[in-house]
């Protein structure tokens, strides 16, 4: 386990030192959750949506809300907020759904395909521009998130914002193992 947060910790040093190396800006879109700011790559946004019609599905955790219709392709849902550990997102007039591209990659790290998430925020604020000299690691410790979501800290206006690797935070495969033990123990509650 030790070796394994040492990995980790280099690879964020190594982000680290390539975002700073890198001074033309990337845009992120910025969104508020639970009174902080997060932001996403522009490149991962497909679209965002008010909150609609969702179709709750049985038997999943938490953070999966449901499902949307959205142009005839169902569309899970995460509630970020619940995926972070904390309470469900109270929905409200300016509560939106992100609409975000996440590729589930091989073992050699080649994509294999791609799939639509929608992420509900509490609202969207903005798109900015961050250098990469403004992007700091993530912290190894002191967040409410796991530090393995974070792709990094950007500096704006005096405050940080709190960047997503969105590939990690919608896994597919750990939200597929989730969801798997969730129902799982909820079968063995009821042959009991």
């Amino acid at each position: 386990m030790g070796q394994s947060i040492q990995a980790q910790t280099a690879a964020q040093g190594a982000v680290a030192i390539a975002l700073r190396g890198n001074q033309s800006p990337s845009q992120y879109l910025t969104f508020v959750l639970g009174g902080e700011m997060f932001a996403v790559g522009i490149l991962n946004v497909k679209e965002i949506i008010e909150y609609g019609q969702l179709t709750g599905i049985p038997m999943m955790p938490a953070f999966i809300r449901g499902v949307i219709n959205l142009r005839g392709s169902v569309v899970p849902v995460i509630d970020l907020a619940a995926r972070f550990g904390g309470r469900p997102t109270e929905v409200s007039r300016r509560t939106c759904i992100v609409i975000v591209e996440v590729s589930e990659e091989s073992g050699s790290g080649d994509p294999v395909s791609r799939h639509d998430i929608g992420i509900l925020v509490d609202a969207v604020s903005e798109v900015l521009d961050i250098l990469g000299s403004e992007i700091e690691p993530p912290p190894t410790f002191g967040a409410r998130i796991r530090a393995d979501f974070i792709f990094g800290m950007g500096k704006v206006s005096g405050k940080f914002v709190i960047i997503l690797n969105i590939n990690k935070v919608l896994s597919i495969d750990e939200i597929a193992e989730l969801t798997g033990s969730e129902t799982a123990a909820t079968e063995s509650l009821a042959t009991a």
